[in-house]
């Protein structure tokens, strides 16, 4: 396929182009739930399948980025599409393109539409890929209902580099009438998320104003104005997995669910590199007496919310094994877990050209007062750093291109 020359390009020509040559696939979709946001996106959509689908619905899902497999993107009324489906369909969306300049999100994206308007389901919850307004999946005339999850900094030479800008963004999903539900914001974001529903007549459903969530007593406690849910605390960990379970709960009840599919969205979930605990494969071997965890965030949001679920865990030394995109800032991304690491082993992202310098890596890190070392590889970096503390916590992050390595080589594919 004839990709255009920019991995990133912003724009819906191309995508209007290649979805009228396939048929204009974007017209003949389940009811559309859309997910834009900066973090939180991937969670809360997992969530919302546990519950849909606990509920009896055929639910489609696109995600993006894959872990391990392309395969995952797609899931077509709750599996993994197939090799042989995906083959024929790509094929079918090369010839359409018929040598036109398309991005890989662009093709890809268009193909997916077409399985989806092909295999019946009862809906789709599709994901941005970045930001909102000019994004591949904002095609869709009118979903049923839109979901912006919280805004933070991240893609800022593409998305803007004010919080105000990327909000904006996002809000670009936003459909003249069709309500949205609003998760955790900044006020400077929400400002934005509320001026532009303003204009377009959406009925906001946002939390802090229309629904409330939080934990109490080992519960999750969560009430809008149809009543209060008192649920079990999320299967995914983390305290920002209240926030996320929040939101996906304001989704559902705007749907019309009731409680058994909300509790099963909040215990049925499964969303791979997320604060994902490691017990078995290699790295485990590894490091048998250690406590290893894998995630994929890979900013300073991210980052923040790993630093909430580790000092939410029993105190034990933490050690970080961190690779990060050469595009990426690791000093961002590594300041809110500085005070929480004993160490950091920094190595490159396996079969990654666009990976950071090892040595650049300690050397940010370093900066921030965080006792770093190189190493060649993951397994080496978790052996080296259960010989020095065989009783460590070894948190493995940075990057979703590095987890879906790691869980490449555990064999787990991310595709529960």
């Amino acid at each position: 396929m004839d990709l255009h020359p920019k991995e990133i390009d912003l724009s819906l020509d191309r995508t209007w182009r290649l979805l009228d040559a396939l048929g204009n696939p974007q017209d003949s979709l389940p009811p559309v739930i859309h997910i834009a946001g900066t973090n939180g996106k991937g969670s809360t959509l997992a969530m919302l399948r546990a519950g849909l689908e606990h509920a009896g619905k055929r639910v489609h899902a696109y995600t993006s980025p894959h872990l391990v497999r392309f395969h995952e993107r797609i899931r077509l009324a709750g599996r993994e599409i197939s090799e042989d489906a995906l083959c024929e369909l790509l094929e079918r969306t090369l010839a359409a393109n018929a040598g036109h300049a398309v991005t890989f999100f662009e093709a890809t994206t268009c193909a997916a539409f077409v399985a989806y308007a092909e295999v019946p389901g009862d809906v789709l919850l599709l994901e941005v890929g970045m930001g909102g307004r000019m994004d591949t999946t904002n095609v869709v005339s009118h979903p049923n209902l839109t979901v912006i999850t919280p805004v933070a900094f991240d893609h800022q030479a593409f998305l803007g580099d004010t919080l105000a800008a990327i909000a904006s963004e996002k809000a670009g999903i936003l459909k003249r009438g069709v309500p949205c539900v609003v998760g955790r914001q900044q006020e400077e974001a929400l400002d934005v998320i509320e001026a532009a529903a303003a204009r377009l007549g959406v009925p906001l459903i946002a939390r802090g104003q229309h629904w409330h969530v939080w934990e109490e007593r080992g519960r999750l406690v969560f009430q809008d104005e149809q009543g209060l849910l008192d649920l079990p605390l999320p299967v995914l960990t983390g305290r920002h997995q209240i926030d996320n379970a929040g939101t996906a709960l304001a989704a559902l009840r705007a749907l019309g669910h009731g409680e058994a599919t909300c509790e099963a969205a909040v215990t049925r979930a499964v969303w791979p590199a997320r604060m994902q605990r490691l017990r078995h494969g290699p790295l485990a071997a590894a490091a048998p007496d250690a406590e290893l965890w894998l995630d994929g965030g890979h900013n300073a949001h991210a980052s923040q919310a790993i630093a909430a679920t580790l000092a939410d865990l029993p105190r034990r030394p933490t050690h970080l094994v961190f690779a990060i995109l050469a595009n990426r800032d690791p000093a961002d991304v590594l300041a809110p877990l500085a005070e929480l690491a004993e160490s950091l082993t920094a190595i490159a992202i396996p079969d990654e050209a666009a990976s950071a310098a090892p040595d650049d890596v300690a050397d940010a890190a370093s900066q921030l007062g965080i006792p770093a070392s190189v190493a060649p590889d993951v397994t080496v970096a978790v052996r080296e750093i259960a010989d020095r503390d065989p009783a460590a916590r070894i948190v493995i992050c940075g990057s979703l291109y590095l987890a879906g390595k790691v869980l490449e080589a555990a064999g787990d594919h991310g595709s529960t």
